[in-house]
């Protein structure tokens, strides 16, 4: 991307409430058939409108086609049976019923190519599209075969990587893995999520990104965060090796957060989307407050190498609350610009 400080969000936006419940995670299509896959269209369009119009540089699709960002995918996949379900603790959180794997994974046909196809048709824009990462996957599930973390996520790692060439070849200019679970894992991310994350990206030559935030502004995740002291330091333990990995762009919260800013130091070198727009409150940020943000980093990260993004998907907000915090990032952005293109 050329255009300095290009924007970019980090996931999810609002659905059209004629398509699904405002303001709800996995909330059930409220269309069915022909006209379900048509309205997805139509929200995949106005999803794109919006960005375009709040002046948004990398495009995406909002996740206006899925439930939910990782089961999804998972859906798609054979070896996972949705009707067996068990409870687990999501990332050491909150307890969810998720489907369980009964047998070898494998991905029997492409799940989201011909969505980005769409997208690409509609936009001349750089589009980035999401995926989620093998850790975020494991913790998604169930697991009653391979019974081993590690050997299911290198299995989901090939699986994406399939996924992942094929959206390359359908125009998607930056891939991008979800991976919210590194903030909690650490000796895993380590000893063998990097690796496999790696294994996800092989072969690719468009831009590869990883997101590892807080999460959604989810009662479950706010009531997390107030635990974690007055300074969140989980990058701390990953950020380090993340460097040295072959990941183009590495995408995390700051704005409203406890993050101390230097630890991007620990990263200096890749490109960093920075968030600066917090998604747990439905107050619009200024102009100026994400302008401030973005000054932050750059003390520790070069200007062509900075991408101002959002802190996390933003589904569960008001579409209006949405668009509002997309215009601000993008107006605080320019302040920004104009700033580092007048020295």
């Amino acid at each position: 991307m050329k255009k300095l400080l290009p924007t970019s969000t980090a996931g999810s936006l609002p659905k059209p409430s004629w398509l699904a419940q405002p303001e709800t995670l996995w909330s059930p299509w409220k269309l069915q058939d022909q006209v379900l896959v048509d309205g997805k269209q139509d929200a995949l369009r106005l999803c794109l409108n919006d960005q375009q119009q709040a002046g948004i540089d990398i495009v995406s699709d909002g996740e206006q086609t899925r439930q939910h960002f990782v089961t999804t995918f998972i859906e798609h996949l054979d070896g996972v049976d949705f009707t067996q379900r068990e409870t687990v603790k999501i990332r050491n959180r909150y307890e969810a019923s998720v489907p369980t794997v009964v047998g070898p994974v494998s991905r029997p046909r492409p799940v989201f190519v011909e969505d980005a196809k769409f997208l690409r048709q509609q936009t001349d824009r750089p589009i980035k599209w999401a995926l989620p990462g093998p850790m975020t996957m494991i913790d998604t599930l169930y697991d009653n075969h391979y019974k081993s973390r590690e050997k299911l996520a290198w299995e989901f790692a090939k699986i994406l990587n399939e996924e992942a060439r094929e959206l390359e070849a359908a125009g998607v200019d930056i891939i991008q893995f979800d991976e919210p679970a590194f903030n909690v894992f650490f000796d895993d991310v380590n000893d063998w999520g990097i690796a496999a994350l790696e294994r996800a990206i092989e072969g690719l030559t468009c831009e590869t990104a990883v997101h590892i935030c807080y999460g959604y502004g989810i009662k479950a995740n706010t009531d997390w965060k107030k635990t974690l002291g007055s300074e969140w330091r989980q990058y701390e333990e990953i950020f380090p090796k993340l460097q040295r990995s072959n990941i183009d762009i590495i995408s995390l919260e700051c704005q409203n957060s406890r993050v101390p800013i230097e630890l991007l130091a620990l990263i200096r070198g890749k490109k960093v989307m920075v968030g600066a727009i917090d998604v747990a409150t439905h107050e619009v940020e200024t102009p100026e407050a994400v302008a401030a943000t973005l000054r932050k980093a750059l003390q520790y990260v070069d200007a062509d190498k900075l991408y101002p993004c959002t802190n996390c998907g933003m589904i569960p907000l008001p579409r209006r609350v949405a668009q509002g915090k997309l215009e601000a990032l993008s107006a605080g952005a320019a302040i920004v610009r104009q700033e580092l293109l007048a020295k």
